[in-house]
């Protein structure tokens, strides 16, 4: 299988520490909701909670795009009332930015007492529409990606650090592959 790891799992836990320094220090005082984006952002979002701390409520948000034209809609909405609330948006990647401004357009509506971003993985090459992103984690290039959250086909969200599909052909062709490339290299 030719796949390269790209972020291994030391740095990605070092830069999760990062941000999360970074949004305790600009949240200091207060208690913001951490609004995980199903199901990609689970593993970013176990581990930035840790880093912070008693300092965040965690809730989630389910999108689903579907058509041709990639419209979007709540497949699951979030449980906790946000109005008058500092809310974090926690996305695993951002590529072309049309769900996240679908996503912060309907936040907004909820009145929030602020609304921020923080995404592991910054597409930017991709990008389409310019949104807000207050915390990234890494900017990346147009690799495809598994591992820490990110999945082919729902498989491979499980890997501890992330990984690059240099041959999409090849890993559709024989998926078991992946997982014995990536565990037989002792990660």
């Amino acid at each position: 299988m030719t796949v390269a790891e790209v972020v291994d799992r030391e740095t990605l836990s070092a830069r999760v520490a990062e941000l999360a320094a970074d949004i305790a220090a600009d949240y200091e005082g207060r208690e913001p909701v951490l609004l995980g984006v199903l199901k990609g952002a689970v593993p970013f979002l176990a581990d930035l909670s840790r880093s912070l701390g008693p300092r965040a409520d965690i809730d989630f948000l389910g999108l689903t795009r579907f058509g041709v034209e990639g419209r979007v809609s709540i497949s699951m909405d979030t449980a906790t009332p946000i109005s008058g609330r500092d809310v974090i948006i926690v996305e695993d990647i951002v590529d072309t930015g049309l769900t996240l401004s679908y996503l912060r357009g309907l936040l907004e509506t909820r009145e929030p007492a602020s609304l921020a971003t923080v995404t592991l993985l910054d597409k930017q090459t991709r990008r389409i529409v310019d949104v807000p992103l207050e915390y990234r984690g890494f900017e990346i290039g147009d690799e495809f990606l598994v591992g820490y959250g990110l999945d082919w086909e729902g498989r491979f969200r499980n890997l501890p650090s992330l990984w690059a599909v240099l041959d999409l052909a090849e890993l559709q062709g024989d998926p078991g592959a992946l997982g014995a490339a990536v565990f037989s290299t002792g990660r």
